[in-house]
């Protein structure tokens, strides 16, 4: 095995379209940072052990295309899960297994390969670009960039993150995020309660830098707030094979979750 990328077809039409914008050219720089689009989309997958603190923690192995998921869940709430419990995203349901299990699927199964995968994920088709006002974080002034989705992207359209971005290093340093899950798209509001989510620890495999640390503060007005969850990954691979078997959701005791909304 080589040191060498191989170039990929993907990486051409990515940085035409990132490079379309100011956003989006600040965006690819990140990536660049970070190890490059032909490192992400040569890696077909990615796996690793990823869990929030006293929450739920996880083996995953996620296909990069698809974006279809699954889990081993190793524990919930501090105790070990049940023997052989399983979370998936099959691309178009989500589930879990057993159904005892009290995690949200639909919201759970791909939350931690998201936050991991940023900001490679961010160049995504869909999904427009805004550079905006500097701001401190931790004293340092750090460029910002915002992005936000088109209609019928994921469950969640509404969402935003705008990434800090180190001016010398372009490493994302932090995400501020709003998750608008089953709320629609409501409007973008510069005073609005968001999460400042610290990226931390990072790490280089397989070419990819990546973190491996995760705090998360309430943010609001401009002004950091407490902390209020941390999350960790660990083992982390991006050559691992893909088990299309494991998106089979087992005949009997598994449970589909549908988006909050469905519900009502």
């Amino acid at each position: 095995m080589t040191d060498e990328l191989e170039d990929n077809p993907l990486t051409e039409e990515t940085e035409a379209r990132l490079m379309a914008t100011e956003g989006g050219q600040m965006l690819l720089r990140a990536i660049e940072a970070h190890g490059g689009l032909d490192a992400w989309h040569n890696a077909e997958t990615s796996s690793y052990v990823w869990g929030f603190g006293g929450g739920l923690e996880s083996k995953m192995v996620a296909h990069n295309r698809t974006r279809q998921v699954f889990h081993d869940v190793l524990s919930m709430g501090g105790e070990p899960a049940p023997d052989g419990a399983q979370m998936v995203w099959d691309g178009t349901d989500a589930w879990v297994y057993p159904d005892s299990l009290e995690t949200n699927p639909r919201f759970m199964a791909t939350t931690g390969y998201y936050f991991q995968s940023i900001p490679f994920i961010l160049a995504d088709p869909g999904i427009h670009y805004e550079v905006l006002a500097p701001a401190l974080l931790d004293s340092v002034e750090h460029y910002l960039v915002r992005a936000t989705f088109d209609d019928g992207v994921g469950d969640a359209p509404g969402d935003h993150y705008t990434l800090y971005v180190h001016p010398e290093t372009y490493m994302v340093n932090a995400l501020r995020y709003r998750s608008t899950f089953g709320r629609g798209r409501p409007a973008i509001d510069e005073n609005m309660s968001e999460t400042l989510l610290y990226y931390k620890g990072y790490v280089t495999v397989d070419g990819l830098t990546v973190p491996s640390q995760f705090e998360g503060y309430g943010f609001s007005g401009g002004v950091k707030g407490d902390k209020y969850y941390e999350a960790a990954s660990s083992e982390h691979s991006y050559t691992q094979p893909f088990d299309e078997s494991r998106l089979v959701m087992p005949s009997s005791g598994a449970r589909i979750a549908t988006m909050p909304d469905a519900e009502q």
